[in-house]
């Protein structure tokens, strides 16, 4: 999966943070969800403009960020 296609980035939306396809539905919205206990089920049930591949999308963007700050400190 290429996260590229699903996650923006806009300046004039949500502060410029990154967002699942032009909605104002954040990455950090759904990681917060998900850390919060939230199952993707719930989180699709409670977003149905969402698909659950927007949701792998956002833990593919968090996980490449991760490695990016990882490298960025060695």
């Amino acid at each position: 999966m290429n996260y590229q296609d699903i996650i923006t980035i806009e300046s004039g939306k949500r502060s410029g943070k990154p967002c699942i396809r032009g909605m104002r539905i954040t990455v950090y919205d759904i990681l917060e969800y998900l850390a919060g206990g939230m199952t993707e089920a719930e989180i699709l049930e409670d977003f149905s403009e969402l698909k659950p591949e927007d949701i792998k999308a956002c833990l593919l963007f968090a996980a490449e960020r991760e490695k990016k700050l990882f490298v960025a400190a060695l």
